[in-house]
């Protein structure tokens, strides 16, 4: 007999094909469980892609990556202070909210810093009693007295300015600029003075905006002016993405606000006045939207009606910040954790003094303390005598000397 394995008996034979097709059924459940596993965890990873989707698109939802300004006052003359620091004052303020001076085109049609009839050389204010100077010392004025010109506005718009002007006076934007135009003066239905010599119309200005639109000018327009009957100069507006705000309606006069003795004008326009103070409480990271800046100026307040236009705009105002047009804020994160960049960064950074290491922490500084001012009690003014006061004391004192010694004693005073 030979040696080996016994022969499996009939029983044990017959059990074992049906261990195998047990255990090809236990492995059926098996795989189909890792491909719902599979199934779900790839729809776990499509919902999770589709919201870091959704929060980089919230993320950069302005679509703009830069910002740009364009200031105008219109007006000349003495009377017309308030247009003047109606400009400045903005300057300020989106200054403050961090647009540089290389972005901002300033057009000031007069100079009433130096005029001569200013008790305060070199100074602009925008509040009574003398309290807030936004001429300061650092202005740059990119367009001043007769260079304020209708021509020179358009062609600051439309890029279409002699290859000499220098790059402080060209609005050098493009297709992802978001654009701010401020414009101040007299107006009427449908035009806008320019220092009582000439005038722009709002067909002149729609079309100068529609010429930015298809030459990749801007992303993002915002218009605003204050002037009597300001509503009529963007009811001809015709281009995309252009959002509009206006100080008073067609028929309506924009009224002045502010007026100083001490200076003997007004210093600013009710609607830019409260515009101004609804600005000082924007700070740079501020999520304040649109919305809030159409309510600003009620008409109980401006006495006017002040209009806006969004049809133009493709963004709902309500998911417009007012940073996307007064500042100039990247779209970047803050994080606390150290990420190296580069592997000599460890060994450089510990090369260097550990107080070189060290950075303060960024404050955002209040320039224009706008709030204080507005309620705090006016300031005691220094008395000064009237100018023929002294004239009229020494002719008192010399009627005397003469009613009392006469002619005779003359020779003691000469």
């Amino acid at each position: 007999m030979r040696s080996g394995h016994a022969p499996l008996p009939a029983a044990a034979a017959a059990a074992a094909p049906r261990r195998r097709r047990g255990k090809m059924a236990a492995a059926v459940p098996a795989v189909r469980w890792l491909r719902a596993g599979a199934l779900l965890l790839g729809c776990c990873g499509a919902a999770l892609a589709s919201g870091i989707q959704d929060q980089a698109e919230q993320f950069f939802r302005s679509g703009h990556t830069n910002n740009w300004a364009v200031l105008v006052c219109t007006s000349r003359f003495w009377f017309n202070y308030r247009h003047v620091a109606n400009t400045l004052s903005v300057y300020r303020s989106v200054k403050r909210l961090g647009i540089p001076d290389s972005h901002i085109v300033l057009m000031l049609a007069d100079d009433m810093a130096c005029n001569p009839r200013n008790p305060k050389p070199a100074t602009v204010f925008s509040h009574k009693n003398m309290e807030l100077n936004v001429y300061g010392d650092d202005v740059e004025v990119d367009y001043r007295s007769y260079e304020v010109t209708v021509e020179n506005f358009l062609r600051v718009l439309t890029g279409r300015i002699p290859p000499s002007t220098p790059r402080s006076k060209r609005l050098l934007s493009d297709d992802r600029s978001n654009i701010l135009i401020y414009m101040t003066g007299h107006g009427g239905n449908g035009f806008l003075k320019f220092q009582d010599s000439e005038e722009i119309t709002n067909v002149e200005l729609a079309d100068a905006f529609e010429q930015m639109w298809q030459k990749r000018r801007y992303n993002e327009l915002l218009f605003i002016i204050d002037t009597c009957q300001g509503a009529s100069m963007y009811e001809r507006f015709y281009s995309p993405n252009i959002m509009a705000l206006a100080s008073s309606q067609v028929g309506e006069d924009s009224l002045s606000h502010q007026p100083d003795l001490g200076i003997g004008v007004h210093l600013m326009d009710r609607y830019t006045f409260y515009v101004l103070e609804f600005l000082e409480e924007i700070h740079p990271a501020s999520q304040t939207n649109m919305n809030d800046l159409f309510q600003v100026c009620p008409k109980s307040l401006c006495v006017s009606t002040p209009g806006h236009r969004t049809d133009l705009f493709q963004r709902d105002p309500q998911n417009v910040l007012i940073t996307d047009f007064f500042g100039s804020v990247r779209k970047v994160e803050i994080t606390t954790e150290t990420i190296s960049l580069d592997r000599d960064l460890a060994g450089f950074e510990s090369k260097l003094p550990k107080d070189e290491l060290e950075t303060e922490p960024l404050k955002y500084a209040e320039q224009l303390p706008v709030a204080q001012i507005i309620h705090q009690k006016p300031k005691q003014k220094d008395w000064h005598p009237p100018g023929g006061f002294i004239l009229g004391l020494w002719a008192l004192i010399i009627m005397v000397f003469f009613k009392t010694y006469g002619i005779k004693h003359m020779k003691h005073i000469f």
